[in-house]
């Protein structure tokens, strides 16, 4: 099967962050405006794919894998970029811009899963 459109404009938000984030980590030493702003696409994303799976399920649109794991799956990414956030505003360390460059990549992997439940592709 092939991935839907929401994996594509996904993984691509998450690689503009990570990329913004990464250079933060390696050229600031507190957490800059554009890598919050970034983290903060990718949870205006997963709110958005929320709402397209609640959306595509209503209408008789069924996942091939567990629904629990699914949601599962999307409510822990959803609380990821949150404490990050927080993280980055209690810590004015350039660690900040590294826990907030790990949210995207953390989030692409659960994207990436979320897509092999939707579809019931394999794991491999």
């Amino acid at each position: 099967m092939t991935p839907d459109p929401f994996f594509f404009v996904g993984a691509a938000i998450c690689a503009l962050s990570l990329v913004i984030c990464v250079v933060a980590a390696a050229t600031k030493t507190y957490p800059g405006d554009a890598a919050i702003v970034s983290v903060a696409a990718v949870e205006l994303f997963l709110v958005a794919y929320g709402i397209g799976a609640a959306i595509r399920q209503a209408g008789g649109e069924t996942l091939r894998g567990e629904p629990w794991e699914f949601w599962g799956y999307l409510a822990t990414a959803l609380i990821l970029p949150v404490v990050a956030f927080w993280w980055a505003v209690l810590d004015k360390t350039r660690w900040s811009n590294a826990v907030l460059a790990a949210v995207p990549l953390t989030i692409f992997v659960m994207l990436f899963r979320m897509e092999q439940i939707w579809d019931g592709a394999p794991l491999s």
